[in-house]
């Protein structure tokens, strides 16, 4: 049989797709790409945006339309909020909420044993669903692996949905984070990319009280247990960069790549999304890094035309975001979402202006990261290996250095993907042009 995978969203449902990937190839399917034919099409989507959604529900009726006889199961946050929505698209769409998401881990098998009764083996789905019991045997869809230690969120901001989706905030026991570490390291991978809904919210152990021990204290614990892997962040709150975690950030094998969900430049906007640290603290958040590592990679999420943000509110974001000189910025438009505190407040931004103010910020963000990127030419990165082109024949290998530089390396032995390699650095294209010195 013949299964096949659509993600949508962060990187912890690309994670938890790859599990899944990885269960069904474990029970003998191959995997193929969502425009080939298979038995039964998974499709992770989000909900983090209005665009998101509407994304996931095209991509859907399309693919019900073109493979009629097939199983399409439909999970995710989207899938927890609205299920009705995705159950119209057709006949042979099923939906998984992304509380049972995990119970997925158990349909190849089922399927398998099940003779071909596709929807009596999605109705028999029994066990407890267990958020932390995606693992992956081998990554499908990426060279660098992930380490979920984290999911949920107790902040409730104004304008996410995502807590309604996932629930309250979980942690991964440390001694299991440390035992999957050392896993994904014998297995062979060089990078672990640490993901979460809210990393910053890590305790070890569900229910454990805010004092006790937190990411700092369990990444000094995976560095301990670990020789040669390099970890990365996906993302950390700008008011949580306590010394623990700061001195954790100073190891050679943390990556110095660091996303900081800032939202607003505007203290009076900030107030109005419910976030719970203020400009000021962005600027220190942004030294404390520049403090521990050498030229970080500084990447900051920004939301635009939230309601009643002034042109004033604008200029102080737009103005702190140059001022900070982030790498990159995630530029989202406003868009109400259902059920959230922000979806029923007065002051909508006329869409023209808030469009404008983005691109104004995508410009932004463009300008920045071609300065970024230039200060580093010449200069030597490590890159793990993801893809190997042969353009006029000569073989490139595209990659992202520690410093999440997109690297396109040249002069590459033979070898597999995954592999980490030294290179210096020789434009300032996106990708950087890079030649290969010696692996890493």
């Amino acid at each position: 049989m013949r299964a096949s995978f659509h993600t949508f969203g962060c990187k912890l449902n690309q994670f938890e797709t790859e599990a899944l990937a990885s269960a069904f190839r474990g029970q003998g399917f191959s995997l193929v790409d969502p425009a080939e034919e298979a038995e039964v099409y998974l499709i992770n989507t989000c909900t983090v945006t209005g665009k998101s959604e509407q994304k996931a529900r095209r991509f859907i009726r399309g693919l019900a339309r073109e493979r009629p006889g097939a199983l399409l199961v439909v999970t995710g946050c989207y899938a927890q909020l609205d299920p009705r929505a995705l159950e119209s698209l057709g006949p042979n769409v099923a939906v998984v909420s992304q509380a049972d998401k995990s119970l997925l881990l158990d349909l190849p098998r089922r399927l398998q044993e099940g003779g071909g009764g596709r929807a009596e083996a999605l109705r028999g789905r029994g066990g407890q669903p267990d958020p932390f019991g995606f693992q992956v045997e081998r990554y499908s869809f990426h060279s660098r692996a992930f380490l979920k230690i984290q999911d949920g969120c107790d902040r409730r901001c104004a304008y996410c949905r995502v807590p309604l989706a996932r629930g309250g905030s979980l942690s991964l026991e440390a001694a299991t984070a440390v035992e999957r570490a050392r896993a994904l390291e014998s297995a062979g991978y060089r990078e672990v990319v640490l993901v979460g809904v809210n990393l910053s919210a890590w305790r070890n152990g569900v229910g454990t009280p805010q004092g006790e021990a937190g990411l700092g204290e369990l990444l000094g614990r995976l560095l301990a247990a670990t020789t040669r892997v390099r970890l990365r962040l996906s993302s950390l709150e700008p008011e949580t960069l306590k010394p623990a975690l700061v001195q954790a950030l100073r190891d050679p094998r943390v990556c110095p790549h660091f996303h900081l969900p800032v939202q607003s430049g505007s203290d009076r906007v900030l107030l109005a999304m419910r976030r719970r640290y203020r400009a000021e603290q962005v600027r220190r958040a942004a030294g404390l890094l520049r403090s521990a590592r050498e030229s970080p990679f500084l990447a900051a999420d920004l939301i635009a035309g939230f309601p009643g943000e002034t042109a004033e509110d604008f200029r102080l974001t737009y103005t702190l975001a140059e001022s900070l000189g982030f790498a990159k910025l995630h530029v989202f438009p406003f868009s109400p979402r259902p059920g959230t505190a922000a979806a029923g407040m007065a002051g909508k931004v006329p869409e023209r202006v808030r469009d404008e103010r983005v691109r104004a910020l995508t410009q932004l963000s463009d300008r920045l990261a071609q300065e970024y990127r230039r200060g580093w030419v010449g200069r030597e990165v490590e890159v793990v290996l993801e893809k190997r082109h042969d353009p006029s024949g000569s073989p490139v290998w595209t990659g992202v250095s520690g410093n999440y530089l997109p690297c396109a390396v040249r002069g590459v032995p033979e070898g597999p993907a995954g592999r980490m390699v030294r290179a210096r650095i020789e434009s300032d294209g996106d990708p950087c042009e890079a030649k290969f010195l010696a692996p890493a």
